[in-house]
């Protein structure tokens, strides 16, 4: 299958003459799927985090040698604080991830909701922090030369996978309700 990230593979399983075949109790698999789409939420979490890091690394290096205007591009006001936005992003990201991880390894009380806060704010925040790498870079940053696309492209397809961030942040406000 082909998808937006070429740097990803994808495939398609089917489960051909599998109804009605049974592994372990019936009814019994809601919860381990449910912990499993946990773990690969936080999981890609974590990709897009790294993504989002490279990015912004990039972005400050960009900004240290790209001249415009007989300055350094890292001079313009514009140019530092969009950095220093996507650093608090890539920051807050970061908090958002470990604090998820220990909770689900350490079967935290709240490791489902802090799964579902983790995947729905570090996908918003790593949707930014790409989009901001790619303004900084202006369009060197979307050609075949240079990496940055292909970290932008990889947390754009990880975005939806797991459930994307409405879908945590509605199981966040149903653990909200039940509570």
């Amino acid at each position: 299958m082909v998808g937006i990230d070429l740097a990803n593979r994808w495939s398609e399983l089917r489960l051909d003459g599998v109804a009605g075949e049974l592994v372990g109790p019936a009814g019994g698999a809601g919860p381990v799927l449910e912990g499993l789409l946990r773990r690969a939420a936080v999981g890609a979490s974590a990709e897009m985090l790294g993504a989002a890091r490279r990015c912004l690394d990039m972005s400050v290096g960009y900004a240290k040698v790209r001249e415009q205007f007989g300055q350094l591009i890292g001079s313009f006001q514009a140019i530092r604080h969009r950095c220093a936005e996507m650093l608090l992003e890539v920051e807050k990201a970061h908090a958002a991830v470990y604090y998820a991880a220990w909770a689900l390894s350490a079967g935290a009380e709240d490791a489902a909701m802090a799964a579902s806060v983790c995947k729905s704010f570090v996908s918003e925040a790593a949707r930014q922090v790409c989009g901001d790498a790619i303004q900084v870079h202006g369009g060197i940053g979307f050609t075949w030369e240079y990496d940055l696309h292909l970290y932008f492209k990889r947390a754009k397809s990880l975005e939806v996978q797991f459930g994307d961030a409405e879908y945590h942040r509605e199981l966040i406000a149903r653990h909200v309700a039940n509570s």
